[in-house]
């Protein structure tokens, strides 16, 4: 007489839904995790690219300066080059007042980093206005102090 296999008890039965949910609670947890902290890195990232280009900026006003001994006319219309162009998440302007004498430099996001700030004038001094911060300084990651 043969003997069905619904009947007899196998070595080898799978696994349980409590297992299951075991499995799915720990990637949920590792996830909750993990995500933001890719997130924060990646946006890290974004932010150099924004000093990196405001820096370029600065050194192309100091030569414009002493090429000219002045300011007035680095406007881009005027002096293109001189201001750095836009990047992929930061729009970068250029403030040159009347009188010359001075810059204001500033990068300002876009999209998911519309948030973030970052300015430096001829002084070298730099501003930030993000979530990670505001101050005068660069804060280039979350929780750092100026």
């Amino acid at each position: 007489m043969k003997t069905s296999n619904w009947s007899r008890p196998s070595a080898n039965r799978g696994i349980t839904l409590m297992e299951l949910l075991t499995v799915v609670a720990i990637i949920g947890i590792l996830a909750a995790i993990a995500i933001p902290s890719y997130r924060d890195h990646v946006r890290r990232g974004q932010v150099e690219e924004a000093t990196a280009v405001l820096s370029q900026g600065r050194v192309a006003f100091e030569q414009y300066f002493l090429d000219n001994r002045t300011f007035t006319g680095a406007d881009p219309k005027v002096a293109p080059g001189v201001c750095p162009a836009d990047t992929e998440n930061f729009v970068v302007t250029c403030a040159v007042p009347a009188d010359g004498a001075t810059y204001t430099l500033t990068a300002t996001g876009a999209g998911a980093l519309a948030a973030f700030s970052y300015t430096i004038n001829e002084r070298n001094q730099r501003a930030t206005a993000s979530p990670w911060g505001n101050g005068a300084c660069w804060i280039m990651r979350k929780g750092q102090p100026c």
